[in-house]
């Protein structure tokens, strides 16, 4: 062991070509760094003595009170629900949740990360873009701020990733409108701005697959989060077209079918399963309003209060010392059958 004392992370920060964000991450949960990382930190010990103030860390963090929370778009009433259940669990524990919404752009993301760590949170809940996300800003913040991840993950950063199974989800509403009608076709933007829909397109192609059925992709064009008018202007094309080879359509999620079923009233194609009905319109995520649409949205809906619930446990226990290592929690969805399918 050398005989130079190591005062403090940033002077052994120095001696070890590591940075001080990993070395906090490391000490904080040695199994939350890349093996190779590890041992290089633990080489370093060997040789410089020092042993970091664990409990001072952690008090500094938790005087602050501070809970960032970040979304991508908070217009959409998916993300707008998910906030205020986390907004609520953070003020019940005593902290002070700050939101924030990137409104789709990469570059204010990675703004909002860089005040956040102005501000000193103790923890911070992050919605990210995905792929079009700052991987690398990501990373170097959640190795200096205890960070859990939900709805969209990233890499495996932060402490844990917690969201929704979109597999089970669009199997599950797959299955169902194949029992109980024409096998659905899908219905989905070209170029989606949240990375879940690839997930569902090919939970949905498996699931045809499996149940024997041919699928039919409709993919739409249309850029950003306006979902709603990018199904209504793709709905009235592939209604016009004909392009739908069944009288089922699941959507990739319930606001491209609001936007669909707004297509069908205007084109006077009436939506349902009654008689004089056409077409079947079913979504995924329970969107808040599904159940005063016209007809109400058949649809798969998150477990909200489960998702916020592991959540904020997680990173509570973070920010009190206790770090396991990297995992990731999906929830699974609950069928919500209603008059549209």
């Amino acid at each position: 062991m050398s005989e130079s004392k190591i005062r403090n992370m940033e002077e052994l920060a120095g001696v070890s070509g590591i940075s001080r964000p990993t070395l906090s991450k490391y000490f904080n949960a040695p199994d939350s760094v890349r093996a190779s990382t590890r041992k290089k930190i633990e080489a370093a010990l060997e040789t410089y003595d020092y042993r970091p103030n664990i409990y001072a860390m952690n008090q500094n963090r938790r005087l602050t009170k501070n809970i960032g929370i970040v979304v991508p778009f908070l217009a959409d009433p998916f993300f707008a629900e998910i906030a205020r259940t986390l907004e609520q669990r953070c003020i019940d524990a005593g902290f002070r949740p700050t939101l924030f919404s990137s409104h789709g752009l990469p570059e204010l993301e990675t703004d909002i990360l860089d005040t956040l760590l102005s501000m000193r949170p103790a923890g911070v809940l992050l919605a990210p873009l995905g792929r079009a996300s700052d991987k690398e800003a990501i990373e170097r913040f959640c190795e200096d701020v205890p960070t859990v991840l939900f709805d969209s993950n990233v890499e495996q950063f932060g402490i844990a990733f917690v969201g929704s199974d979109n597999f089970q989800f669009t199997k599950l509403m797959t299955d169902y409108l194949c029992r109980t009608g024409e096998p659905p076709s899908f219905f989905e933007m070209r170029t989606p701005a949240n990375p879940n829909a690839h997930r569902r397109r090919q939970s949905y192609l498996d699931a045809m697959q499996k149940f024997g059925h041919t699928p039919q992709v409709i993919s739409v064009e249309g850029e950003g989060w306006q979902f709603e008018e990018i199904g209504r202007l793709g709905g009235h094309e592939a209604l016009s077209s004909g392009a739908f080879n069944s009288n089922s359509i699941l959507c990739s999620n319930d606001r491209l079918a609001i936007g669909l079923m707004t297509a069908c009233y205007e084109k006077g194609v009436q939506v349902g399963r009654t008689e004089g009905c056409s077409i079947r319109v079913a979504g995924i995520d329970g969107h808040p309003f599904g159940r005063y649409t016209c007809p109400p949205l058949t649809t798969v809906s998150h477990d909200y209060d489960a998702v916020s619930k592991t959540a904020t446990d997680t990173l509570f226990s973070a920010i009190n010392g206790d770090v396991s290592p990297w995992k990731s929690t999906r929830s699974e969805g609950k069928l919500i059958m209603r008059d549209s399918a």
